[in-house]
């Protein structure tokens, strides 16, 4: 747990560091990097609401509903720039904040994660700690999946491996192993018999 919540700050300020120039885009289809700091924002928000449940039993969703969840990233896209990064801040801080509340107990609650999955509490900075990072290269201001951690990289891979199901035994660097597996831009990355990786739709 300790490591986890060492990578959400490790995350959130590369995050921090890579939200410059907002009305430039990110490197995710249709989005501005407005669009990328509003969900960061508003994911500290819903985790947020998983902390709540976890520690007073009151069920609270992530989100009303997916369609609400882009509804309200695309109006946060719209606010300005000093904005959203006072709400980046605000969000993030409130959120370590709240989990730094919970008991041993309380990380053990279930709460449901915004695909439906019931999870123990204990997912929650798990969650917290792949937005924040894979959003920091997907800002697209010149972090790579190479200045993430190491550990925290064959975490993502193994987390990918099993959510995705089949995926193919791909061969490579760890950092251009995960970007392929994230569905990123990749290169240097092989099938077992050497032939080049297909591409992978986006994950997260």
């Amino acid at each position: 747990m300790n490591r986890t919540m060492s990578w959400i700050a490790e995350g959130t300020a590369l995050s921090r560091s890579a939200l410059v120039d907002l009305d430039g885009q990110s490197l995710l289809p249709g989005w501005t990097r407005k669009h990328v700091a509003a969900h960061l924002a508003l994911n500290a928000e819903a985790l947020g609401n998983l902390v709540h449940w976890a520690r007073t039993g009151e069920e609270r969703p992530m989100y009303a509903s997916p369609e609400q969840r882009n509804a309200d990233i695309d109006a946060g896209a719209l606010r300005p720039a000093d904005e959203l990064l006072d709400w980046f801040d605000e969000s993030a801080r409130s959120l370590t904040d709240a989990m730094a509340t919970l008991t041993d107990g309380q990380w053990q609650a279930r709460v449901r994660t915004a695909q439906g999955r019931e999870v123990p509490a204990t997912a929650i900075p798990w969650m917290r700690s792949r937005e924040v990072m894979i959003h920091a290269v997907d800002l697209g201001t010149g972090v790579t999946f190479a200045e993430l951690p190491t550990d925290f990289l064959e975490e993502l891979c193994a987390d990918i491996r099993a959510k995705r199901g089949d995926v193919p035994d791909v061969r490579g660097p760890l950092p251009q192993v995960a970007a392929y597996l994230a569905g990123r831009a990749y290169e240097s990355v092989t099938t077992a018999d050497g032939s080049p990786a297909q591409p992978l739709p986006p994950w997260l």
